[in-house]
């Protein structure tokens, strides 16, 4: 499958997203998504449904906090689902643009 993404892996129309897509994102990034990660993928374009940008870190935890509780908000826990850059990575397994101030 060709999927057309920008220099660093970015869908370049997040409207061309969809299961199979990530699955091929997340593979590019050594990831084998689980249930745990397609709940924060929805969780995230949710969000960018409802604000129009991909959220930072800070923004992500709370909007996590507020949908799926604390545990699942913490550091640690997306830092285990997403190394180096949650939000990053994230969102761009969801096939949303890069956050800003992400690295």
């Amino acid at each position: 499958m060709i999927i057309d993404v920008d220099s660093d892996g970015f869908l370049l129309d997040h409207l061309k997203w969809s299961d199979e897509i990530a699955d091929q994102l997340a593979n590019n990034e050594g990831l084998t998504l689980s249930p745990e990660h397609w709940q924060l993928i929805q969780l995230i374009r949710q969000f960018y449904a409802e604000f129009g940008l991909s959220p930072a870190m800070r923004p992500l935890a709370k909007y996590i906090k507020l949908h799926l509780g604390a545990d699942k908000a913490k550091s640690i826990y997306l830092m285990q689902l997403f190394p180096q850059s949650p939000a990053k990575y994230l969102a761009k397994i969801a096939g949303l643009p890069r956050p800003e101030n992400c690295l």
